[in-house]
């Protein structure tokens, strides 16, 4: 009974204090890419494939037709036949009318087509493929967006943690300078001096704290979520090396389901060369019938056995595979020029990652050497050798070296990922 009174403060504070959740640029990516309203597309595309088989299955179903039709005609076919001058006197030979009907209801049945509903089917998956890749493509693009508005906020964040070491450092030194003042080691000038570089990180505190507040609600917008002020950003580590074994970009992946996609329209160009069978059965009714001689309506039926092949489709055959032939020859330019850019894209990483290495092994030392400068320069200020000026020169300085370290490293990290994107890795 006493453990109660301690497990209610215990949640009254946890009530109180601020949640800091984190948030990984990993997570924004996979944030990102479901939310972005592009990845609709790929229910879209299964949905139409799937309509799209089954319409081609249906190809193997029975077809059938109806057709109605009442027509007049110029002239009937009559037979040359004059009975009287025969001998035999009294026979008639009937004639057909004019005016003729029919109806007709037609069911064909495919036995061989040829292969052309399998190269069809071939064709619609690979038109399928084709457009799941490239929606990969333009959803791998959206990431490029993510890395500048991350580390945009790295930034901002590691810019306004110096910053208020800055106005730490100037608010002790005022308050120092403002004793000497009384003491009669120092001028007001001197304090005048701090209190303005005090005032000037105040003001670029305002403005790195809007920058960060607007690369957030990009962010929020792109991710689909609300970013809480609370929400800690996670500076991805640098890795020691960034050496890349392989290109695994989806655009490669676009490349290939391209081909695939004109090797199947050459598919269904042989499937066209092929001849077709199929049985046949047609049932009407009509004024005459089959018997041309017996003027009037009679019900008919036609069964059968039927061979087709288009022979034109020979005559368009070589044309047909060079121009698929020339188009794969495009797809692959398109690949070889998109492999090089990416080579140089790479190239520039490497060389930028190795640059910002070179100059984060010199900024601890230069920012260590600004840091002894400053304070002995705070030193001479206590005993009187040196202006509010000068200090904030050396202040200035310190600050400048500390600054230029988290860009470097930001600048690192940004080439890092920049890599990774070109890469695919």
């Amino acid at each position: 009974m006493k453990a109660k009174p301690f497990i209610h403060i215990f949640l009254l504070c946890s009530s109180i204090l601020p949640c800091h959740s984190q948030l990984t640029i990993e997570e924004c990516y996979r944030k990102a890419r479901n939310n972005y309203p592009l990845i609709k597309q790929y229910g879209l595309i299964e949905k139409s494939e799937a309509y799209n088989l089954e319409n081609a299955r249906r190809g193997y179903l029975p077809q059938v037709r109806f057709t109605a039709q009442a027509t007049y005609q110029s002239d009937v076919t009559e037979i040359p036949f004059n009975a009287t001058q025969l001998g035999i006197p009294g026979l008639h030979i009937p004639t057909v009318d004019r005016d003729q009907y029919k109806m007709e209801i037609g069911i064909e049945q495919a036995i061989w087509d040829g292969g052309a509903v399998r190269s069809q089917k071939k064709l619609l998956q690979a038109e399928a493929d084709v457009n799941r890749k490239g929606t990969d493509t333009d959803l791998y693009a959206v990431n490029a967006r993510v890395n500048q508005i991350f580390f945009g906020i790295l930034l901002a964040d590691a810019q306004l943690a110096q910053n208020k070491v800055l106005q730490s450092d100037l608010q002790r030194n005022c308050s120092q300078v403002a004793s000497y003042i009384k003491n009669g080691i120092a001028h007001q000038s001197d304090l005048d001096a701090l209190r303005v570089e005090l005032l000037k990180a105040k003001q670029a505190e305002a403005q790195i704290a809007h920058t960060r507040q607007a690369y957030a609600a990009m962010l929020s917008q792109l991710i689909g979520e609300d970013i809480g002020r609370n929400t800690i950003f996670v500076k991805p580590d640098i890795p020691e090396t960034t050496a890349v074994r392989s290109n695994n970009r989806p655009e490669l992946a676009l490349f290939d389901a391209q081909i695939r996609q004109l090797e199947a329209q050459e598919g269904r160009i042989k499937a066209g060369l092929m001849p077709r069978i199929g049985l046949f059965l047609t049932g009407g009714y009509g004024k005459p019938g089959l018997d041309m001689l017996e003027n009037g309506f009679k019900a008919y039926y036609i069964a059968g056995l039927r061979l087709s092949w288009d022979i034109g489709n020979f005559w368009t055959k070589k044309n047909n595979q060079l121009n698929i032939k020339n188009s794969i020859n495009t797809v692959e330019a398109q690949r070889e020029t998109f492999l090089l850019n990416t080579a140089l894209e790479t190239t520039g990483s490497n060389a930028a990652i190795e640059r910002y290495r070179e100059q984060m092994e010199y900024d601890d030392e230069i920012i260590r050497l600004q840091e002894s400068v400053r304070q002995a320069s705070e030193a001479k200020m206590a005993n009187g050798t040196l202006s509010g000026t000068e200090l904030t020169r050396d202040i200035h300085a310190e600050q400048s070296a500390r600054q230029d370290k988290i860009i470097h490293e930001m600048e690192l990290l940004m080439a890092i990922y920049d890599l990774k994107h070109a890469t695919g890795n």
